[in-house]
């Protein structure tokens, strides 16, 4: 399984020839400003969306259409949203494991809020639990710490779990550590921080406090790449 982080929640994870992108947001993001930054792409196939949020979702229309109908998959709520600007849509909700050919997905609750740039509600935000021949990785979105984090170990152990660390708007350090213990997760690819002003944090002592609790803190620079 191979991951490559562009900034913020955005990152592209690959598995057996199959291409995910997660979150995209490139053209409002002030790390990619003036940045043709469909450069960087040759294949996508899926597009997960955790949540509504515009620094999650704004440039889904332009990558499905783009790369051949991509499939986005995302709560029912958001996939009736792009279902009607003619995106090719995969509703799912809190629930069962699905199939897909990278592996089994199923979504998972996330602590936060989710509605579009316009204000259409983008129903309950979510994360994602992905299993796979290749090991299991968690991807939270945007969220606070929760006790429901205790459940996910027990479908699998977690290879990484991905966790937003910037604070504010979602868990910061200390938050995202009682958070890699609920999921019993030893590596963790931090996301959501250093993309504005508010949630910039100190990277080097970011990965101290998860180093002294036993934990790997996993920062990429852009288009940086991550094997697990």
């Amino acid at each position: 399984m191979k991951i490559t982080f562009f900034s913020h929640s955005t990152c592209i994870i690959e598995i057996h020839d199959k291409y995910l992108l997660i979150d995209p947001f490139f053209s409002g993001n002030p790390i990619f400003r003036n940045t043709n930054f469909l450069k960087f792409f040759t294949k996508i196939n899926y597009i997960l969306l955790t949540h509504a949020h515009y620094d999650h979702v704004c440039d889904v229309e332009l990558f499905s259409k783009k790369f051949n109908n991509a499939l986005v998959i995302s709560n029912y709520e958001i996939s009736n949203y792009f279902d009607k600007k003619g995106v090719k849509t995969y509703g799912i909700n809190y629930g069962s494991f699905i199939s897909f050919p990278f592996g089994k997905l199923k979504y998972v609750w996330a602590a936060h809020s989710s509605v579009f740039k316009d204000g259409t509600y983008g129903g309950n935000p979510g994360g994602f639990l992905l299993h796979t021949d290749e090991g299991n990785l968690y991807i939270s979105g945007d969220t606070s710490v929760m006790y429901e984090m205790n459940l996910i170990p027990l479908f699998g152990k977690l290879k990484l779990s991905i966790l937003p660390i910037g604070g504010k708007y979602t868990m910061d350090i200390e938050e995202s550590i009682i958070a890699s213990d609920f999921l019993k997760s030893e590596k963790i690819l931090g996301v959501h921080y250093d993309t504005f002003e508010d949630i910039r944090i100190e990277k080097e002592q970011a990965k101290k406090r998860f180093f002294e609790k036993g934990k790997e803190l996993i920062l990429l620079e852009k288009g940086e790449t991550l094997y697990i």
